[in-house]
């Protein structure tokens, strides 16, 4: 069964994938050859079957995240999750804090997340892989060339075989938005991604909050 290396998806066919795509909520749409989740007042969020590994694995795309729009939160997450609630990790970029919260999460809390400012350009392209045993954060402004922005040793639940990528986003007031992504998992340039290798199994339904906060 697949690691998330074998997650690919263009988003050009106009339609989300149910199967993909099966836990999705909040009326996610495909559309102008992107991803698009609402960013309400509510949550939305486009989620994965709960059928994947991130041991020598990886997610990357192009995130387009929602403007801020009179919010003080207006945020999209980008993260995987394991089958434990508030056990996750990945990106929350907040374009109303103009902040990027870079998390290894248990029990929505990671004492060592780190808060880049964050910048379009650079950090238009974001990826989370596992290598040996270390988790890599990484940005890119074109898919090709990348930054590592932290690392950290991965925690035993990469290993599973239940896992699942999460795309969501949440505002706390202001003008509705989308939050978008593109190019999931397509490499550019004849660049090679990671390794991917793993099973699949079934997983519940964790939740997840949107916020770019401290621990």
């Amino acid at each position: 069964m697949p690691g998330f290396g074998m997650l690919v998806d263009a988003f050009d066919d106009g339609t989300l994938d149910p199967t993909r795509w099966s836990q999705s909520y909040g009326d996610p749409v495909e559309q102008g050859g992107r991803l698009k989740v609402p960013c309400t007042t509510g949550y939305a969020g486009a989620r994965t079957a709960s059928i994947y590994t991130l041991e020598w694995s990886q997610v990357a795309a192009r995130v387009y995240p929602p403007a801020a729009g009179g919010a003080s939160t207006a945020a999209v997450s980008f993260l995987v999750l394991s089958d434990v609630g508030g056990t996750d990790a990945g990106f929350l970029v907040d374009r109303a804090q103009g902040a990027m919260g870079l998390y290894s999460r248990v029990g929505y809390a990671d004492g060592a997340a780190l808060f880049p400012t964050y910048d379009p350009v650079a950090h238009a392209w974001l990826r989370l892989r596992e290598d040996a045993g270390t988790l890599y954060w990484e940005a890119s402004p074109d898919g090709r060339t990348w930054t590592v922005l932290r690392t950290a040793a991965s925690p035993a639940w990469v290993e599973h075989i239940d896992l699942s990528l999460l795309f969501e986003a949440h505002r706390d007031t202001g003008v509705d938005d989308f939050a978008e992504l593109d190019s999931l998992n397509i490499v550019r340039s004849g660049r090679c991604a990671p390794l991917q290798r793993g099973l699949a199994g079934p997983g519940p339904n964790p939740r997840t909050t949107s916020t770019v906060k401290g621990a």
